[in-house]
């Protein structure tokens, strides 16, 4: 029944109805004077003009209860025989806000009082001691009474309808900041999921180079301590010590982009820089330096510089597949074929795998991979082929600059 409003919108009407009624009181109670019984009359004026304030304070906060408070004006109005005065135009104002603010039903009430108030208006003046002919409605009365029905619907219509359009557009508004709100609710999640593709692959990337590495060495220093290894192994304790080096710097890089993810979470306005295409060969150097026999083969090669979202997915897409070939694979070797046509880049990446590991199960880094090529039209497959698992990949890039 009561709107939510702001204090000083309450207030603002509170303030506008005490000015009417101290405005108005004064004109009305002139006004009654010559209409009868004084005392009567000045009850009149002061019931009714007190009534249409309180409607009029009303009229934002509980358009309905604001109706009945007009409607209970009106009726005293007719009871005491007043003809229409100032105070009247409160009316008009009452039926905006039912337009306007009200619920539906106080909608369609205001719209109804629209008409049930011009014909009440037009038999209350067409019968009245003040302005009719006191022998109630005759063919002579007919036309003034359509003219008064008529200019009375016309006068209430119109308020209700201005609050009608006015509450379309407001409406309308609050449509378009659901709207808003909506999209940019989308833009975060999209975000938020990117950033945690990201996070998923420099972190399973760099742990797999990290364990591929670790036991490398773990390997090697128990090799040399039981004596069990061969000479190389054995005169060579420098190996478990490139091991650990590259360990440091894999972790030290995996540490670097954990950082820029988390500072984009704090900013998600700031994007840090992508990889592109030039960063490709350190991720090699990382799958090789994990002790696996990688192998590259680019033909033909970009004939420009590709769009920097084409770069990333094939950054990130070798990233994941070559960190798959490191978690299931056996160890043996790696290929890698990219294919620079004018108008897509074909990918592909195989490694093999053990007779457990020969059709492993879709996890996030192969849903990742399929959902990055989409993300640039491409699209993505990644299945077993005998001994080997291939990951497969078509991505658009138009005519490269």
């Amino acid at each position: 029944m009561f709107r939510s409003l702001k204090p000083y919108q309450i207030v603002v009407d509170v303030v506008v109805a005490g000015l009417f009624a101290l405005v108005v009181l004064p004109l009305e109670i002139q006004f009654a004077q010559p209409l009868g019984d004084y005392s009567l009359m000045l009850l009149s004026s002061v019931i009714m003009t007190l009534l249409l304030a309180v409607a009029l304070a009303v009229r934002r906060l509980a358009p309905g209860l604001a109706l009945g408070v007009a409607w209970l004006a009106a009726i005293v109005q007719m009871s005491f025989v007043r003809p229409p005065g100032i105070a009247d135009l409160a009316i008009f104002a009452v039926l905006y806000a039912t337009a306007a603010y009200g619920t539906q039903l106080v909608f369609w009430l205001g719209f109804a009082s629209s008409f049930l108030g011009a014909v009440v208006i037009t038999v209350y003046l067409v019968v009245g001691p003040y302005f009719g002919s006191g022998s109630g409605v005759t063919w002579s009365t007919i036309p003034i009474a359509l003219a008064v029905l008529v200019a009375a619907v016309f006068a209430l219509l119109l308020s209700w309808t201005v609050g009608a359009l006015v509450r379309t557009s407001l409406r309308a508004r609050e449509t378009r900041r659901a709207q808003q709100r909506a999209e940019a609710e989308a833009v975060v999640e999209q975000e938020r999921v990117r950033i945690a593709r990201d996070m998923h692959d420099v972190v399973a990337h760099s742990l797999a180079v990290v364990i591929a590495q670790a036991d490398g060495a773990r390997y090697t220093l128990m090799a040399a301590q039981t004596g069990d290894g061969d000479a190389k192994t054995l005169s060579d304790p420098g190996v478990a010590t490139a091991a650990l080096g590259t360990i440091s710097t894999t972790a030290r890089t995996a540490l670097a982009d954990v950082r820029l993810l988390l500072t984009q979470l704090r900013h998600s306005q700031a994007d840090g820089p992508q990889p592109t295409l030039a960063d490709l060969e350190a991720l090699y150097a990382q799958v090789r330096a994990a002790g696996i026999d990688l192998r590259v083969d680019v033909d033909p090669m970009p004939a420009g510089d590709p769009p920097a979202g084409v770069q990333l997915a094939v950054y990130r897409i070798l990233q994941e597949a070559l960190t798959n070939a490191l978690r299931h694979g056996d160890g043996g070797g790696v290929d890698v074929r990219l294919a620079w046509h004018p108008d897509r880049v074909d990918l592909e990446v195989g490694n093999p795998v053990s007779g457990a590991g020969a059709a492993p199960t879709p996890g996030h880094g192969v849903i990742g991979m399929r959902e990055r090529a989409q993300l640039v039209g491409g699209s993505l497959t990644a299945s077993a082929e005998g001994d080997r698992f291939v990951v497969r990949a078509s991505l658009p890039i138009g005519v490269a600059a």
